[in-house]
């Protein structure tokens, strides 16, 4: 009985120790990854942009993504990198100031379906698969897509009663295109969950030949 009692304790430390140590890491690749989609997202609004307002509007939420990577970039120079907590947040945090762009967009023609920020989600889903376990993981994309699916709702309603029809799918090339978009992000959150699960693999075939 000990020795089944030690063997699990040892497989609990080891777990915990090796998700530190994915956090610890990993928030780099999270960090550059925003780092990107805030280059992107400048690159977008200013192309779709043909107002100073529109500019405006559309450069709100990219400069909120700025603010939540100066801060993390600020604690990791400091020596105080950001636990799973606070990098989980950020993530969920950078998920939410997408879907804003996708509500709002610079202007009227580029909101919802019509909206090409949702690219922007990819390298989010993508750096949060390989840090996080596969159930944080799972979750994660998931928010995405029905996110950006709430998002595509709500920008194409002149009302909130019209919530409850089905203005969206009266079309069967927007539902295609919703569809085909949550795949591809459902797809990417796979790949890099897989992703992980090689590393942890390879990890642990390591450390058995390190003690062998």
């Amino acid at each position: 009985m000990p020795e089944t009692t030690d063997i699990t304790d040892t497989t609990v430390s080891r777990n915990e120790r090796e998700a530190a140590e994915d956090i610890f890491y990993g928030q780099v690749v999270i960090n550059w990854a925003r780092w990107f989609v805030i280059l992107a997202g400048m690159a977008f609004v200013m192309m779709a942009a043909d107002t100073t307002s529109e500019l405006a509007i559309g450069m709100a939420p990219v400069v909120g993504l700025m603010v939540v990577n100066f801060y993390l970039h600020g604690r990791r120079l400091v020596n105080q990198p950001a636990n799973l907590t606070l990098v989980g947040i950020s993530s969920f945090i950078d998920v939410i100031l997408i879907t804003a762009v996708v509500i709002i967009g610079p202007s009227e023609e580029l909101m919802g379906l019509d909206s090409q920020f949702y690219v922007l989600y990819f390298p989010v889903i993508a750096a949060f698969s390989f840090v996080f376990g596969r159930k944080m993981a799972i979750a994660f994309t998931a928010f995405t897509g029905v996110a950006y699916v709430a998002a595509t709702i709500i920008a194409g309603t002149d009302s909130p009663t019209a919530l409850l029809g089905s203005s969206l799918l009266g079309s069967s090339e927007d539902a295609e295109s919703l569809v085909t978009r949550v795949i591809v992000m459902l797809a990417i959150g796979g790949l890099g969950t897989y992703f992980w699960k090689v590393q942890r693999d390879r990890r642990h075939q390591q450390s058995t030949v390190a003690v062998e």
